[in-house]
């Protein structure tokens, strides 16, 4: 099937279709006829195509009508609603671009419809009083952004911050008094109430103009490293403060390109100027639900390569801050806040000390607030499904933790994940100030069908919260950051995340016909990097950390079971091939180790070594995970891999994993990421910065990072037979080409430096903060309206349905640590506390408990009585003591 099939530029999926179906009226009508026999029903695309396939016997005659229009369109179609006698498509011709037909099968009429009555047939399939109802509730964000400028090719989807430059440009150049929004930034710029760049005194565009060619015959005559406090006495008096440059060559670059700008504005003057001016002083970081630490918290529940990203981005943030603060000529700290939850049962971790300090950072920590409830401060962990309850408070209590660490507002705050973002939007409107969005990953496509089945998935996921979540924070956010061009717009076959939120529907809830348009310019890519100082290549044999050779050395070959690792290595001399993940049915660990098992080939060739999760079912709390290492014993048992394979629990110590990965390279091995989608691919990264060559999926991120067959190879996680085929291909090659296995290796090197490093990703970070920061004051009136209408969809529609998640019933009192004062600046932490001995969980329909609380809890009620009583009676009995030796000392006193 050709599935390249031309349109006409002017034409529409409406328009060309009928001539298409009437070249093939006898096939087209048995198709159709076919489709609509069994009664309502939603084809997918595989099956819609396999259903046309059928209909058509002559091989012939099906070669040429697939090979034509109705081809292009079949393959282009996501789905189809089947409502006899319709069918109504959606169909996808290009990433970001959906026309919406529906064909009548008795007699092929075609006519166009738009997404809401689109998804009026959807509906109808799974709740059609819903679909019939005239006051259904219908979400449209388009109706408040039809003035809002779009990017139009696929191709510039993701390139937000050059089109922004571009607009600005052009508003800026419109009229002689069209600079004076830039000038009004620049004078609202301080810092803690004190004047940057320019002050009152240059209150109008000529002003500033003239002051501007001063300033610079003044520098001109000054030696370019001339420090700027000795000419800082000269520029005052022209109406400038600090905050131009650190010398004098500096200072006049930056001043050049201002007086550029205002006088012919070009894009990319303007990004250079915003990434100069100082803007960016204070950054929030939001990241509500797991275990959010620096240490003993991987593998946990819901705690994975998310904390890994953030601390890897915090870092980076600081470092570039610092550079440009020096750069600029100003003596101010910067102060970065990762704001998470408060834990007090904390499991042996530090998550429930509310301010600790980040490692090898200066000006950055972790702020810790707790979940409140009616009864008090929620103790235990809670899922990232069950957590909606708890934000609003949170985003209330954080931002009032916030002012009183920092002691002024932030400058720039950042979401993270669907509850980071919805708190960093509330937060954001409450402090005005601008905010940026990483979702990571949106669990909607992660589940087929989750949104119209949303109420079969209600009780376990909570998806009606979720995905109105979703919708509120990505309209409500200034920019949104994500790590590859598939995270928003798919591919040429499938939709990507933020595109499967352009229209939508949850039948009985609401109706989704604009969320989110992904040619909306506050999309950027800015893909992070590895940590250079914990992923670095095998072959730097002075940085390894050889001591921790004997530890791995035990992980990987050790013949005994134990808690840390069951299976074992019979033939040391075979490579590695090695995956780290966690253990749930996206990053498809368990769909891997059956690949090896089915593949003789490969098991002849290589050993399997997996890191994932624990062993015992029973310790995990996580019900996909419990399902996956059910599996995971039952395919050792099945494909007999032990002698082969070994299974390591999840290990935490991220410096021992970046070891782990050099030992496994070492082996000449190669690591494997096998999920059935993967947002990113931070492992992929780790891996290939430590000379891994590496096998990653094709669906998701990965793809873009690896250049298939040169830095890396692309598997399919849906064809386990061909993806393992793949590897034991480069392994046979490597046995005949001794030099296969370095050349890949060294490419995938080349390939991370050159694209994927955090100082690259902390500098755009920071330029997108100040441009859009100044994008905002541009469109004030344009986002106080959407600001409005997401005010009364978080109002009317997701309080009321956090409020439907339920919350245990049972919650002790908790006595939260003291409120700790801001410690001495320090780049190492303490030594990590001892793990508290805490009790086994137990799962109930109250979520996790400690097993025995009730019983725990009277007996400590008891106690807390007792002790009470004893008080009392102590205080009392001192009382008369002091009231007897007053009167004692006065009697004395006046009979002597």
């Amino acid at each position: 099937m050709d599935s390249r099939h031309p349109l006409k530029r002017s034409d529409t999926i409406a328009e060309s279709m009928p001539d298409a179906l009437r070249q093939s009226t006898y096939h087209m009508k048995r198709c159709f006829s076919r489709l609509v026999a069994t009664g309502k029903r939603l084809l997918k695309r595989q099956l819609l195509m396999e259903e046309v396939e059928k209909s058509i016997e002559d091989k012939v005659e099906r070669s040429k009508i697939l090979e034509g229009l109705i081809g292009f369109i079949v393959i282009s179609t996501q789905e189809a609603a089947v409502v006899p006698p319709y069918i109504a498509f959606a169909v996808r011709p290009n990433p970001g671009f959906w026309e919406f037909v529906k064909v009548n099968s008795e007699d092929l009429h075609v006519d166009a419809i738009n997404a809401s009555e689109y998804l009026k047939f959807k509906e109808m399939i799974f709740d059609q009083n819903w679909s019939n109802d005239e006051n259904a509730l219908e979400i449209d964000f388009a109706a408040i952004n039809y003035n809002s400028p779009h990017l139009t090719l696929p191709s510039s989807i993701g390139n937000g911050v050059s089109y922004i430059s571009k607009f600005m440009f052009s508003k800026l150049w419109e009229s002689s008094e069209s600079s004076r929004p830039l000038l009004d930034y620049l004078l609202a710029l301080n810092h803690q109430g004190e004047d940057l760049l320019i002050n009152e005194t240059l209150d109008t565009v000529a002003k500033l103009k003239t002051a501007l060619l001063t300033a610079n015959n003044v520098i001109s005559a000054l030696p370019k490293e001339t420090p700027y406090k000795n000419f800082e006495q000269r520029l005052k008096e022209l109406g400038f403060e600090k905050g131009w440059g650190h010398n004098a060559e500096r200072v006049q670059e930056t001043m050049m390109t201002l007086s550029e700008v205002l006088q012919t504005p070009e894009p990319a003057k303007l990004e250079s100027l915003f990434s100069w001016l100082p803007t960016v002083f204070g950054i929030v970081i939001l990241s509500p639900h797991g275990y959010f630490g620096q240490s003993d918290v991987l593998g946990l529940p819901d705690t994975g390569g998310q904390v890994v990203y953030i601390l890897d981005q915090v870092k980076a943030l600081e470092e570039a801050l610092l550079l440009r603060f020096k750069q600029q000529g100003l003596a101010v700290k910067p102060q970065i806040l990762v704001v998470t939850r408060l834990i007090p049962d904390a499991r042996g971790t530090k998550c429930n000390q509310e301010l600790e300090p980040i490692i090898n950072t200066k000006h950055s920590h972790i702020l810790r607030v707790p979940f409140q409830t009616d009864n008090g401060v929620l103790q235990q962990w809670v899922s990232r499904f069950d957590i909606y309850p708890y934000l609003e408070k949170f985003a209330q209590d954080a931002v009032a933790k916030i002012l009183e660490h920092m002691e002024c507002k932030p400058d720039l705050i950042i979401g993270n994940y669907s509850d980071g973002n919805l708190v960093a939007s509330l937060m954001a409107r409450k402090l005005g100030i601008t905010q940026g969005t990483i979702a990571h990953a949106l669990e909607k496509t992660k589940y087929e069908d989750s949104d119209v089945k949303w109420k079969e998935l209600e009780a376990k996921y909570h998806f009606s919260c979720q995905f109105t979540a979703d919708i509120i924070a990505m309209n409500a956010t200034d920019f949104i950051i994500t790590s590859t061009y598939q995270e928003i717009a798919g591919s040429k076959e499938k939709p990507g995340q933020y595109e499967s939120h352009a229209a939508f529907t949850m039948p009985g809830l609401h109706r989704v016909v604009s969320g989110i348009n992904i040619f909306d310019p506050k999309f950027n890519i800015v893909a992070p990097g590895a940590d250079q100082s914990v992923y670095f290549p095998y072959t730097e044999k002075k940085r390894r950390l050889s001591s921790f050779h004997p530890a791995i050395e035990e992980l990987l070959y050790s013949q005994n079971d134990n808690n840390e690792h069951i299976g074992f290595l019979a033939d040391r001399s075979k490579p590695i091939i090695f995956s780290m993940a966690r253990l749930d049915t996206v990053k498809n660990i368990t769909g891997l180790t059956e690949w090896f098992g089915k593949n003789k080939r490969l098991r002849d060739l290589v050993n399997l070594v997996v890191v994932a999760g624990f062993f015992d079912p029973s310790k995990s709390n996580d019900r996909e995970e419990q399902a996956e290492i059910k599996r995971m014993h039952q395919l050792m048992e099945q494909y007999r891999l032990r002698g082969q394979f070994r299974w390591i629990a999840a290990q935490t110590d991220r410096l021992r994993n970046g070891e782990l990965y050099r030992c496994i390279a070492d082996t000449k091995g190669a690591f494997v990421q096998p999920a059935l989608y993967e947002a990113f691919g931070l492992t992929v990264i780790e891996a290939m910065n430590c000379g891994l060559p590496t096998f990653a999926t094709n669906k998701g991120g990965p793809a873009e990072i690896i250049v298939d067959g040169v830095s890396g190879f692309h598997i399919g996680p849906n064809n386990g037979d061909k993806s393992s085929n793949i590897i034991a291909d480069f392994f046979d090659k490597c046995r005949t080409d001794a030099e296969h296995w370095k050349r890949v290796s060294a490419a995938g090197l080349h390939r991370i430096q050159e694209c994927y490093t955090w100082e690259i990703y902390a500098n755009k970070l920071l330029n997108m903060g100040s441009i859009y920061g100044f994008w905002r004051q541009l469109n004030k009136e344009q986002n106080l309206t959407k600001q409005r209408y997401i005010q009364l969809l978080y109002n009317l529609q997701f309080r009321n349905l956090a409020r439907t998640v339920p919350i245990p019933r049972e919650q002790a009192q908790v006595h939260l640590p003291l409120p700790i004062t801001k410690p001495q600046q320090s780049t190492v932490l303490d030594a990590p506390a001892e793990p508290q001995q805490i009790p086994p969980l137990v799962v109930s329909d109250k979520g996790p408990q400690p097993a025995a609380e009730t019983s725990r809890t009277r007996v400590k009620s008891l106690q807390r009585k007792k002790t009470s009583y004893f008080h009392r009676l102590c205080f009392i009995v001192g009382y008369l003591l002091l009231i007897y030796y007053v009167l004692r000392k006065l009697y004395y006193k006046f009979t002597w």
